[in-house]
């Protein structure tokens, strides 16, 4: 017959107490642990950021901006006279000479007042020759009336001296020796007058042909003036270069002066870069600059700074020095990088993706394994496009993150794998 044990119970129930105890502590002891360490740094791909290591030496400032090529001569062609269209012979974008008609007009009016301004001055030439030959006719008539008045004279002296001598003889009477010594102080009067008379009209003849030839130079550049408009209906570029713009169509009535087209020389481009206005301000005239056109790099140098600022940006023009890619044409969006100086051995770095010059930002650098990366406090100096100037907080040979490490910004460690 078995007999019950009463200690056995009371021992397992003892052993239950001391495992709940010994579990519980071993939880709290845990927890307890566990809040007392740190949260672990997040990861980042290595991949997935830019690095790179602080250097020591030449730093080159640059500033740079987006802009477009701008033509320095712009030819506006307006219209010499109203007209209508007729014809549209070039469109826009086709390269064009001085010559190359571009569009042709039409304007019967015009057209028979310069027809009857022809006439005219046909008229004008017909009438100075006719007055050529009335002038010398009355030349001619002048002459013989001198010859004649001469001859008379002549034949007056000699009645006048045959007279004195048969006078002298008692062969006439004393009024017939003074009726010829009058005749001949009549003649001599007459004479003197005619000479007169044909010297004033030599010079009644020269302004009489004077009058007629201004007559045809006036009719002639009547003519000259409506031949030159008839002529302007034939709308020529003016000038070598693009036809940008042709805001006409055929049949339509343009009025005088108005705008018919616009033509571009492309072989004097120049480059207008827009500058943020915090960066212009070291923009000096005669800086090199370098012009990216996608399709190739040209040397220029700063020729005009705007004293404007507009929508946050300067104007700068730029001149170009090397010769233009294929394709370059007027209002061509470029990219213009300009030098502003060369700092000697100054500590850089690549510029980071926040952090303006002349400030203090907080950028990751890597530790010795390489593996993690701290959060250090860096005072910026000058900065350039692609560079800044460390001017406290980092050292040479120290690899700092460059990229957007904004998603970070509650940690101050992170993984780098």
């Amino acid at each position: 017959m078995d007999v019950p044990r009463k200690d056995v119970a009371r021992r397992r129930k003892l052993r239950r107490a001391i495992v709940v105890v010994v579990g519980v502590c071993a939880v709290a002891a845990i927890t307890w642990g566990l809040s007392r360490l740190e949260p672990a740094a997040p990861t980042v791909e290595r991949a997935s950021v830019w690095l790179d290591t602080v250097r020591r030496g030449q730093m080159l400032r640059q500033v740079r901006g987006t802009g477009s090529l701008v033509p320095e001569v712009i030819w506006w062609i307006p219209a010499a006279t109203a007209g209508r269209v007729e014809r549209i012979l070039v469109l826009p974008g086709a390269m064009v000479k001085a010559d190359t008609v571009l569009l042709e007009l039409s304007n019967p009016e015009l057209e028979l007042d310069a027809v009857n301004a022809q006439w005219q001055t046909k008229l004008a030439q017909a009438e100075l020759a006719a007055l050529e030959v009335t002038l010398q006719n009355e030349l001619l008539a002048l002459q013989a009336s001198v010859a004649r008045l001469e001859a008379d004279y002549r034949e007056a002296l000699l009645q006048e001296e045959v007279d004195k001598e048969l006078h002298g003889n008692g062969l006439i009477s004393e009024q017939r020796l003074k009726l010829s010594e009058a005749r001949v102080k009549e003649l001599t009067k007459l004479n003197e007058l005619e000479r007169k008379r044909l010297e004033t009209w030599n010079a009644s003849q020269e302004a009489r042909l004077a009058a007629q030839q201004a007559r045809i130079e006036q009719v002639q550049a009547i003519y000259e003036l409506k031949r030159v408009q008839v002529d302007s209906l034939r709308v020529q570029a003016g000038t070598e270069g693009v036809l940008e713009q042709l805001p006409v169509e055929v049949g339509q009535r343009v009025a005088r002066d108005a705008i018919l087209a616009k033509v571009t020389d492309v072989r004097t481009l120049k480059v207008v870069v827009r500058i943020p206005e915090t960066q212009a301000r070291d923009v000096q005239p005669g800086q090199v600059a370098s012009i990216d056109t996608r399709n190739g790099v040209i040397a220029g140098r700063v020729v005009r700074i705007d004293p404007a600022v507009q929508e946050g940006t300067v104007a700068v023009d730029v001149s170009l020095e090397g010769k233009l890619p294929k394709g370059a044409r007027p209002d061509l969006t470029v990219v213009g990088t300009i030098e502003i100086e060369r700092l000697d051995n100054v500590l850089y770095v690549g510029r980071p993706v926040y952090g303006q010059a002349y400030s203090t930002v907080g950028l990751f650098k890597l530790t010795v394994d390489g593996q993690t990366a701290v959060r250090v406090q860096v005072e910026l100096g000058c900065s350039s496009v692609n560079t800044v100037e460390i001017v406290k907080g980092l050292e040479v040979g120290d690899q700092v993150v460059l990229s957007d490490m904004s998603r970070w910004d509650a940690v101050d460690r992170v993984c780098v794998r």
